[in-house]
């Protein structure tokens, strides 16, 4: 590979929906050069150090901070500080998503593979490493459930606010979760439990080792993501670029962070061996990962038909009760094992925790959305409350999904890649229908439908809703979605980058400032006036 710097033209050449190098009519195809893009590394890089710095002061800070809390740089998180801090933040984030789309073009042109791709990803991991949480506090609440179960009180059963040791860690969860039991699975809450017992009440200390924790779920999807592609049919260096480098996997898993990165660790390995005939192995990885988010469970059955294609004859019903009996003995053994391990006993309380989520109430989730719309217009008429709607238009869509649950899993009985794509397909439904709809849960199946072989329009779509839904909520970690202006440019943004992965520059605003002015001739590669 050459070691020449990215082009500051940034054109590439015109690519086919499967992403080669693709020739005009009537012309001869011409070798595009690899390159090694250090400049785009490094202004992501530099977006990413942008957003540590914004966080200081705009991102999910602390209550009481020790360390610029009441300290000279205190004025970042007040008044004009706090402009400024979100203004270097959103600066950030913009300079990401740009070294993202200049990435993303490079690759469709066939100048770059994967191996620069994970560079950058690093790169721009490396600085959110010690960031406050970003559009987020969940990891307040991690660490507060994992201090319940350090001290013996159950997270399943009792809020933090109950936890009357670990002050600093309690006064961080959000107000809404500091009563409500906690909805992860039992292993992830051993994990949070270990993260406390090293860290203590030091907050800062556990954000950052929580976040080096979940990093084993994302090597652990690094190391199967190129062997998904190899079966998949998709080619890496896209699948790299979508699944590992997009702003929802470094600023919302990592800089989050959220435990959906090592959920996803244990989902991709699982979904792997079981490609590779190591049925036994992915079903327990699978089923460990429902143990750590417990929405990994819905690929389970869609694994089942893999199996059952796997084995010999014709008899398929045979083999169905095979390959099922076989895969509920397996569920069954590391649920029961993991739970007690977890918990020190086989407490289901966690299951009936699943229904804290549905909290949250926003239009991101579809039939919350149409729920609220049709008491906005009943409301103008007579004076009722809003759940009734909420609640029946979540019933609807809880309906839907079942349905697609099960004709997914009905057609997804050939197997093989067929049904993969199917399990990817029902995760996404799963994310966007099951409330509540929050922006990283879309990564559940998108990071194994990255896997697959896309079209470029799909790419562009893909990096429109990817900045959209990164901005759906602010910094602080509380919802935009409601600030209708906002929502209007966050829309507006998302367009034009989705556009420039197409196209460089699609509304000619940096051609226009380029152009020689009237009167003034080109010298030596410099605009002189005559």
């Amino acid at each position: 590979m050459a070691t020449t710097t990215d082009s500051a033209a940034d054109v590439p050449a015109p690519v086919g929906d499967a992403g080669a190098p693709e020739a005009h009519p009537g012309t001869e195809r011409a070798r595009v050069p690899s390159r090694f893009p250090y400049r785009t590394i490094s202004m992501g890089t530099i977006g990413s150090v942008l957003l540590l710095l914004g966080a200081l002061g705009a991102g999910g800070v602390l209550i009481r901070d020790p360390v610029i809390g009441t300290g000279p740089l205190s004025w970042v998180r007040y008044g004009h500080g706090r402009v400024l801090a979100n203004g270097v933040l959103y600066a950030g984030f913009g300079l990401v998503v740009w070294a993202w789309v200049r990435l993303g073009r490079y690759m469709l042109a066939g100048r770059i593979g994967s191996r620069p791709i994970a560079i950058a990803a690093a790169c721009w991991m490396g600085p959110l490493l010690i960031s406050p949480p970003l559009f987020t506090r969940d990891v307040f609440s991690y660490l507060g459930q994992g201090a319940q179960l350090l001290h013996g009180l159950d997270p399943y059963a009792h809020g933090p606010a109950e936890l009357e040791i670990l002050p600093n860690i309690v006064q961080n969860v959000h107000p809404v979760w500091q009563t409500t039991p906690a909805p992860y699975g039992p292993l992830f809450l051993l994990v949070a439990k270990g993260v406390v017992a090293v860290t203590g009440d030091n907050v800062i200390a556990g954000v950052i080792l929580t976040r080096l924790v979940l990093l084993l779920g994302l090597g652990a999807m690094v190391w199967a993501l190129p062997r998904l592609v190899r079966h998949l049919g998709g080619k890496l260096p896209i699948t790299m670029w979508l699944a590992v480098a997009s702003p929802m996997t470094v600023i919302h898993l990592v800089g989050g962070p959220h435990n959906d990165l090592m959920m996803l660790g244990f989902l991709t390995v699982g979904v792997l061996a079981v490609l590779e005939r190591k049925h036994v192995l992915g079903i327990a990885l699978v089923t460990l990962g429902m143990l750590i988010k417990p929405t990994a469970a819905v690929a389970l059955p869609f694994l089942v038909w893999v199996w059952v294609n796997h084995l010999p004859g014709d008899n398929r019903l045979r083999n169905f009760v095979k390959a099922g009996a076989a895969s509920l003995g397996i569920f069954a053994v590391v649920f029961v094992f993991g739970t007690w391990v977890s918990l020190g006993s086989v407490n289901l309380g966690w299951v009936t925790g699943l229904k804290a989520p549905q909290l949250v109430t926003n239009w991101l989730n579809p039939s919350t959305g149409v729920g609220q719309i049709v008491y906005t217009l009943v409301h103008l008429v007579i004076n009722v409350p809003e759940s009734p709607f909420v609640t029946v238009a979540r019933l609807l869509s809880w309906v839907g999904l079942a349905v697609f649950f099960v004709l997914q899993w009905w057609r997804a009985r050939v197997g093989g890649n067929e049904a993969i794509f199917r399990m990817a397909m029902t995760l996404l439904a799963t994310a966007i229908l099951a409330p509540p709809t929050l922006p990283w849960y879309l990564t559940w199946g998108f990071v194994v439908a990255a896997a697959f072989p896309w079209r470029r329009r799909h790419l562009a779509i893909v990096v429109g809703v990817a900045i959209f839904l990164v901005m759906a909520y602010y910094p602080t970690g509380e919802q935009a979605l409601y600030d209708w202006w906002f929502v209007v440019v966050t829309i507006a943004l998302g367009v034009y980058a989705a556009a420039s992965l197409l196209r460089p520059d699609p509304l000619g605003l940096i051609g226009a400032w380029r152009r020689p002015v009237a009167g003034s001739v080109a010298e030596g590669g410099r605009v002189a006036s005559r």
